[in-house]
């Protein structure tokens, strides 16, 4: 009997069968939403803003962002690990030495709001006006509990910048009334609210918390209360894997007009979170 024809008939249906799965795997590969990942203060994200903004760049790119919520101290670490593709902060010193130290391509501004100082109502230290350092110097004489976020944050060191101003030693002052969380701004905010203590916030966060107790802003106004925010595409030249198209789209969307008039468009009880500033785009420099 002559086999050759069923072998044949039997080698043909197999490669057609080893092509069909291939080509499923391609498209089922090709088919899978691109992602990529930001490391972003967590202001950005308990201040409610990443639910509408990101939707809204998904919407027109198609690519998925998952955020990792840190300090902007450990954001940019992750970035210098190669551990995110975009880092989304607001320390403008240490990010500028991330671009200077070269794992970061361009830094662009994207949008600010401002610091508070908030406290009890009855303001027991007398802090409250528009003086940040005047309202510091009050605080640490009165020994007042005070929350601090000691976490490596911009909003951390923001705080510690105030109070070297305000010329307070804390390794000299610092005792019991100070107390440092080592978390984020909303777990900061929750233990000021049980301590009825004072704290640094960003606004955005204050505005979106609940659990206020008997907390209100004692410190406002002061021009050194501004914060501004920056975003980087993490250098594909350090970290060859970084998703340096996708990145780009999201850098590229966030400092457009869409991006900018979702920022814009964000508020809570009528109050408006972040003010977008974008600038022009320069060429990034070469490396």
């Amino acid at each position: 009997m002559d086999v050759t024809l069923p072998r044949r008939r039997l080698c043909f249906g197999l490669a057609a069968a080893l092509v069909a799965a291939s080509s499923l795997i391609t498209t089922s590969t090709l088919a899978q939403p691109t992602f990529i990942t930001i490391a972003s203060t967590t202001s950005t994200e308990q201040s409610g803003l990443f639910k509408e903004m990101l939707p809204a760049f998904t919407k027109a790119t198609g690519i998925e962002p998952r955020v990792v919520a840190l300090g902007t101290g450990q954001a940019l670490d992750m970035g210098r690990r190669g551990d995110a593709d975009v880092v989304f902060v607001h320390d403008q010193v240490a990010e500028e030495k991330f671009v200077a130290d070269g794992f970061g391509v361009q830094r662009l501004e994207v949008m600010y709001n401002d610091f508070v100082i908030v406290g009890p109502r009855v303001d027991p230290a007398k802090a409250r006006g528009k003086d940040v350092l005047e309202g510091l110097r009050r605080i640490a004489a009165a020994r007042a509990p005070f929350a601090s976020r000691a976490d490596k944050s911009g909003t951390h060191a923001a705080e510690l910048r105030y109070w070297q101003a305000a010329g307070i030693d804390l390794g000299k002052e610092k005792g019991p009334w100070y107390r440092e969380t080592g978390s984020g701004m909303g777990p900061t905010l929750n233990t000021a609210s049980g301590l009825n203590a004072y704290a640094l916030a960003d606004r955005g966060t204050w505005l979106a918390f609940k659990n206020r107790g008997d907390l209100d802003i004692v410190v406002e106004g002061d021009q050194r209360l501004f914060n501004q925010y920056g975003v980087m595409l993490v250098n594909p030249a350090k970290h060859p894997h970084v998703k340096k198209d996708a990145g780009q789209k999201f850098v590229d969307w966030v400092v457009s007009p869409a991006g900018q008039s979702v920022i814009a468009a964000y508020s809570i009880g009528g109050q408006q979170l972040f003010f977008p500033n974008a600038k022009p785009r320069a060429e990034p420099a070469r490396r």
